[in-house]
């Protein structure tokens, strides 16, 4: 993933791209969901845990949080 960075929306600044090679992927501990995440180099990244090979999405520590905050307050909630 060390291709060249593109811009993160908004900011003008490259979206981080750290070495996803030899993170250590982390599923949910309750066995339900069907992503993986990983901490790496500062950031979390975390990919669909049924394609392993595909893109992972990566987030500075402020975005997860607040990634993490607006699923606990159901914020991407469908129905």
């Amino acid at each position: 993933m060390a291709d060249t960075p593109t811009p993160r929306a908004g900011s003008g600044r490259p979206k981080p791209r750290p070495d996803l090679t030899d993170a250590t992927w982390e599923s949910s501990s309750e066995g339900r969901g069907d992503v993986q995440i990983a901490f790496v180099e500062g950031f979390v990244a975390m990919r669909d845990r049924r394609d392993t090979d595909g893109p992972a999405l990566v987030f500075t520590p402020g975005e997860w949080r607040a990634f993490v905050l607006g699923a606990r307050d159901g914020e991407f909630d469908l129905g």
